[in-house]
């Protein structure tokens, strides 16, 4: 018999903590040009790691809960 498996359940990998825009766009289910209107007037704030420009995860699920 074995023991109950601890991560039943779990994803098998880990969910990114920043996803970059085009993936951004795919979750909340905009365009291009409407998730910069997003970043423009301070709705959603960008992460910037050196040239790459990325959005954290959390900022784009507080976005979905709100509206």
């Amino acid at each position: 018999m074995s023991a109950p498996d601890e991560n039943a359940g779990m994803p098998r990998y880990p969910e990114p903590l920043a996803v970059r825009i085009p993936e951004a766009c795919r979750m909340i289910g905009v365009g291009r040009s409407k998730l910069y209107e997003l970043i423009a007037d301070g709705t959603i704030q960008i992460v910037k790691i050196g040239s790459i420009t990325v959005i954290p995860v959390g900022q784009l699920r507080a976005l979905v809960e709100i509206k």
